[in-house]
């Protein structure tokens, strides 16, 4: 059973990052969720393939939302380390993020992303992902 639905965490998403919310939650379940990144010029780099910057946003949206979607709206939960693998160059499309929280503790949680071209299955990324969970009295 989830805390937060995804239509809710794409609603805080919103709210909370008015300016870059490019991220679209498509679905949450025990600590698992998708995550898509809609595509856009903007997010290329030079040579024609979504930045690695674009790519790690999205591994990072995708933790927090499988995180929120277990423990509820904790605005204060906070990435303690992310680490990337580029895999190979995504083509000019929307970028999916699946994450599975393969840790969860009461104040560290440890998700695995892969991410994957629009309609492709071949990876274009991979990170494992770590959060602080503040207190409860926070």
């Amino acid at each position: 059973m989830t805390r937060m639905s995804a239509s809710e965490l794409n609603e805080f998403f919103i709210k909370a990052f008015p300016n870059t919310t490019t991220a679209i939650v498509e679905t949450v379940g025990h600590r698992k969720a998708q995550v898509r990144l809609a595509y856009s010029p903007s997010q290329l780099r030079p040579g024609g393939t979504i930045s690695g910057p674009s790519l790690m946003a999205l591994a990072d949206t995708a933790m927090y939302a499988a995180l929120l979607a277990q423990i509820g709206l904790v605005p204060l939960a906070v990435t303690t380390n992310l680490s990337i693998n580029f895999l190979r160059k995504p083509p000019q499309k929307d970028v999916i993020a699946l994450v599975e929280i393969v840790k969860m503790g009461a104040r560290l949680a440890v998700g695995d992303v892969r991410m994957i071209s629009d309609g492709e299955s071949e990876l274009v990324a991979q990170a494992s992902v770590t959060y602080s969970i503040p207190p409860k009295h926070l």
